[in-house]
């Protein structure tokens, strides 16, 4: 059978091999998926041994999502954006990276939550390397507006500039500079979770109708969620649902199919 893996540093509490395990039997797909502990400084060595083993593909994540954008032989354009590779592909041309999170958080919101983006008012919270993931993918949605904001304001504002080549041109501002204003969908990219805490937001960000939605998942709500739900945000949604898409993007590129993700997420939820 064919052989993928994700590679990371810690990596056993990884849920990408049982979401592709049942990618694979829905769809009839001959593979094994399996979870890779990369060494901290033998990146290149692992993933070259594992190439060389016969495998077709590895998933990336922490920490190796840069060293894999440079072992890449060549990019696709949302790579190239995010500047980070979470998925390579081997192939008779060389390696290709790419970067399905930004897809699969927008896939989560459109349509398992069924909230469009287009036309509407989108705040991304943070500027890290999660936020420089999404934005691409939200500008091609074509929302109405998209606001960066950070707890440090020039960093918000300089990954901004860094997307104002389009039409619509992103505003960076710190969190305090959101005072007053509205929004539709607020997705919060900031690490502010793994230390159970919430980003220090103005009140009434919360447009009615309005979702608000972590990149983080758990039992129950988040930090962010909860203190969305107090401030009336009208829907809540973490980040499982992101961790499944992006996983499906991968397996797309891998493997020419489309998985149905629905009954997928369901198993994944029942089993936090």
């Amino acid at each position: 059978m064919d052989r993928y893996a994700v590679i990371g540093n810690p990596i056993a509490h990884s849920k990408s091999p049982r979401i592709h395990a049942l990618f694979a039997a829905q769809t009839g797909q001959p593979l094994s998926y399996e979870a890779l502990l990369g060494p901290i400084d033998a990146f290149v060595a692992t993933v070259e041994a594992f190439r060389a083993a016969g495998g077709r593909g590895l998933n990336v994540t922490v920490p190796f999502k840069l060293e894999a954008f440079d072992f890449a032989d060549r990019h696709t354009p949302r790579a190239l954006a995010a500047g980070a590779v979470n998925t390579l592909a081997f192939g008779p041309d060389g390696v290709l990276g790419d970067n399905t999170d930004g897809a699969g958080i927008l896939r989560d919101i459109t349509v398992n939550q069924a909230c469009p983006v287009a036309g509407r008012r989108v705040l991304l919270l943070g500027a890290g390397g999660a936020a420089r993931g999404t934005i691409l993918p939200l500008l091609e949605a074509g929302p109405a507006s998209l606001t960066i904001a950070n707890r440090t304001a020039s960093k918000a504002a300089e990954l901004a500039d860094e997307f104002a080549t389009g039409a619509l041109k992103p505003r960076g501002c710190g969190f305090a500079a959101l005072a007053g204003q509205q929004f539709d969908v607020i997705i919060n990219a900031t690490s502010a979770s793994l230390s159970d805490a919430a980003p220090d937001l103005p009140a009434g960000l919360y447009a009615p109708g309005s979702l608000a939605y972590d990149m983080m998942y758990g039992k129950g709500d988040t930090p962010f969620l909860a203190a969305a739900r107090q401030q009336g945000a009208a829907r809540l949604s973490d980040g499982l649902g992101m961790l499944v898409e992006q996983a499906a993007e991968s397996f797309l590129l891998w493997r020419g199919v489309r998985p149905d993700t629905a009954p997928v997420l369901a198993a994944m939820r029942a089993a936090i």
